[in-house]
């Protein structure tokens, strides 16, 4: 297979998902190797359509890809919208939630077999040493540490019987550290200048040293940072540690059974400290969520749902699935750019190792369907 490739760039439909699977330099990288690239118009998009155009993109209707022909391969972000259920005939690449036994991944799974499309899941495109060739880890991590201290700093300033209000894409990190380095200072003044006490499980990963880099950017001194990986994870929850910290931010990738980080007894102590769960992985439905102590998914116009105990401070987690669009430009382009070597390898993807293992695992879940 070394026809030239062409790809459609589907406007994103998740509710405030500012990010693109494609950037603009990115693009030009493809149009420049003999892709051809359509990208639709987007009401959500933190690109705009011109700047595609600049580059040479053809610019087509927002949820034109229904209708493209079946040569086009389908190129998106998150999973399409659960109302839909038409089969797919194309070839998809996108993250789509359903390699994991997730709540409803056999009605997600079985449209590409019932129109004879393909699925590449964007969270399964390996190298050949078993690691993603790209992820939002960096930026999942680092927002979801923002959206942290907004809450606890929140609760330092406001009564129990409010949530913290919701928040929107940023335009670039600047803005989002000035931001919540404001409120963290009106927090201080209010608890004696008491830095919140952060623990980060999953620190030597893509994620955890997104959430420590954004921890030390706003200005928590290194002695409040706990850094937790499997190391000291390995004598199995639940673990105390988290109940005495403030801020508690998972960051594993998890698809195995493990002992619980932390559960209801455990939270439900007078002396209980935490305030504030992180929940970056945001595997709400997968039965081996580490944090079972709550279930549902929040999103960035809620952000945060309480958690209910019988003892101790009012506690809330953060489980948004797409953390990283809180900034969605510099997600996008740090994402497109590792994975651009991969997409370079699309006219090749009968042979090339990287897409042949995402059809082979394609397969597999397609096989276990009734």
């Amino acid at each position: 297979m070394s026809s030239p490739v062409t790809l459609h760039l589907r406007a994103e439909t998740k509710p405030l998902e500012a990010r693109a699977a494609l950037t603009p330099s990115t693009t030009k990288q493809l149009l420049d190797a003999g892709f051809k690239v359509y990208v639709e118009k987007s009401s959500q998009s933190t690109f705009d359509a011109d700047e595609y155009e600049k580059v040479g993109a053809t610019i087509v209707p927002e949820g034109s890809w229904k209708e493209a022909p079946k040569d086009r391969i389908i190129f998106g972000l998150k999973e399409l919208p659960e109302d839909e259920t038409f089969p797919l005939v194309h070839e998809h690449i996108q993250f789509a939630h359903c390699y994991k036994d997730q709540g409803g991944w056999k009605d997600v799974l079985r449209r590409f077999p019932e129109g004879k499309g393909t699925l590449y899941d964007l969270e399964f495109l390996e190298n050949d040493q078993g690691r993603r060739v790209a992820a939002f880890g960096f930026y999942a991590g680092f927002a979801g540490a923002a959206i942290g201290v907004m809450d606890w700093a929140f609760k330092q300033t406001h009564s129990d019987n409010e949530d913290l209000r919701g928040v929107t894409p940023y335009p670039n990190e600047d803005e989002l550290i000035a931001d919540v380095k404001k409120v963290l200072d009106e927090a201080l003044k209010k608890n004696g200048g008491e830095y919140p006490q952060c623990l980060v499980i999953g620190a030597l990963g893509r994620c955890g040293s997104g959430a420590l880099d954004f921890f030390k950017k706003v200005g928590i001194p290194d002695e409040k940072l706990i850094k937790w990986d499997m190391k000291e994870t390995a004598k199995g929850g639940p673990f105390q540690e988290i109940v005495q910290s403030d801020i508690f931010v998972n960051c594993i990738y998890l698809s195995q059974p493990i002992p619980p980080f932390i559960d209801y007894e455990g939270l439900n102590v007078p002396d209980r400290k935490l305030r504030t769960i992180v929940d970056v992985s945001a595997d709400t439905t997968n039965p081996h969520n580490p944090i079972p102590v709550y279930s549902i998914a929040t999103v960035f116009n809620d952000p945060t749902v309480p958690v209910e105990t019988s003892a101790g401070p009012k506690l809330s987690v953060c489980s948004i699935d797409h953390l990283p669009s809180l900034l969605p430009r510099e997600a996008s382009e740090f994402f497109a750019k590792d994975l651009m070597p991969s997409l370079l390898e699309l006219p090749n993807r009968d042979t090339s190792p990287v897409w042949v293992r995402a059809k082979q695992l394609f397969d597999k879940h397609v096989a276990r369907l009734d």
